[in-house]
């Protein structure tokens, strides 16, 4: 089986917005035909409260939910209580929500695709593989 790859918020609500950018509607739509897309429940629920309809919030969902899911396990909070400390000893202030979801994509040794620039950041200061649509 492939690597998988955990698609951050930035990557889906680019993706799934109309008229949103060719490139990183193509790159999630080959990850999701390799079966190599993967979310988190973080993800999950920053897309989902975004929703605008009970119809919307529950076709997401479900497709969300048919991906490969990497779980908050006490392994994560371990590690990503010592990168948030790393990164804070680096001169870095990075929003909590970015630290677990690349400690997420560390822990479970997926690639962490995103339109974010705290990734990069992150990426600097440890393991953390990234592509950045940015």
């Amino acid at each position: 089986m492939s690597e998988l790859v955990l698609i951050d918020t930035s990557v889906w609500i680019a993706a799934l917005r109309v008229g949103g950018p060719v490139v990183v509607r193509h790159e999630v739509e080959q990850l999701l035909a390799a079966s190599r897309a993967a979310t988190t429940p973080i993800v999950m629920l920053e897309l989902l409260s975004g929703t605008r309809s009970s119809r919307e919030f529950r076709e997401l969902k479900e497709d969300l939910e048919a991906l490969g899911q990497l779980e908050l396990t006490p392994a994560v909070w371990e590690r990503a209580y010592r990168l948030g400390c790393e990164l804070r000893r680096a001169g870095l202030t990075v929003p909590i929500v970015d630290i677990l979801i690349a400690t997420l994509a560390l822990e479970h040794g997926c690639m962490l695709l995103h339109a974010d620039r705290h990734f990069e950041q992150i990426a600097r200061h440890s393991p953390l593989r990234t592509r950045s649509l940015l």
